[in-house]
């Protein structure tokens, strides 16, 4: 038997380890206050501006630790055996997460587009990863389950 989207575990363990080191950067960069963006700081494109605005905390809890514990969690989720396993749990965490996911990445471009008037290209990484994920996953949801 052939096993459908076989690439798709994989790429989103993949894709959730890269989210895993960016969130990390930028969680480090948070609390150790960092100049290191390796991102302007004029312009449009600002890192510090973004990274250290009022919209870069959540009750309190920084935005890039909330991404941090996202991608941490997405890795668990997208290990293939969670992907092949016949209870139909695992699919519907990944999917809630990454609807989550993408909810706060739309209010984090809103914030960044019309709050702070600064992009950063770091958080645009993970807002892409994101997106890509939520992609993926829907994709996946929306096929026949697979049969074991």
């Amino acid at each position: 038997m052939r096993k459908p989207l076989g690439w798709l575990p994989w790429t989103t363990l993949l894709l959730s380890i890269a989210g895993v080191a960016v969130a990390a950067y930028l969680t480090y960069e948070h609390f150790t206050a960092g100049t290191t963006l390796a991102c302007p700081d004029t312009g449009v494109v600002n890192c510090m501006k973004v990274t250290s605005s009022e919209y870069s905390e959540l009750f309190g809890i920084p935005v890039a630790l909330l991404g941090l514990g996202f991608f941490v969690g997405m890795v668990v989720l997208s290990l293939p055996p969670l992907w092949r396993t016949p209870s139909p749990w695992p699919g519907r965490l990944r999917l809630a997460a990454v609807i989550i996911g993408v909810v706060f990445v739309c209010y984090l471009i809103w914030a960044e587009l019309f709050r702070i008037d600064a992009i950063c290209l770091w958080c645009t990484v993970v807002h892409a990863l994101t997106l890509v994920l939520f992609g993926l996953v829907v994709v996946r949801q929306a096929l026949p389950p697979i049969e074991h």
